[in-house]
């Protein structure tokens, strides 16, 4: 059961962390014609979508309650 507390916490940590940290993401655009090719690569930051956020934070916390003693 404390195993179950631990991967809780580790979600809520990262579900809070997603709020602020945004995920770097490379692509590469370009063309290319017999051995010539011409391309550029664009970074783009993006942020993971707060309903997605939320759900990580809620479902930690509830794995975190499920592990407590019933009394």
């Amino acid at each position: 059961m404390k195993a179950l507390f631990w991967i809780g916490l580790v979600i809520v940590i990262l579900g809070v962390a997603s709020l602020f940290v945004p995920i770097p993401r490379h692509d590469t655009e370009g063309i290319r014609v017999g051995d010539l090719s011409l391309g550029i690569e664009v970074r783009r930051e993006e942020k993971i979508p707060p309903a997605l956020t939320a759900v990580m934070i809620i479902s930690g916390i509830g794995a975190m309650i499920a592990t407590r003693p019933k009394k």
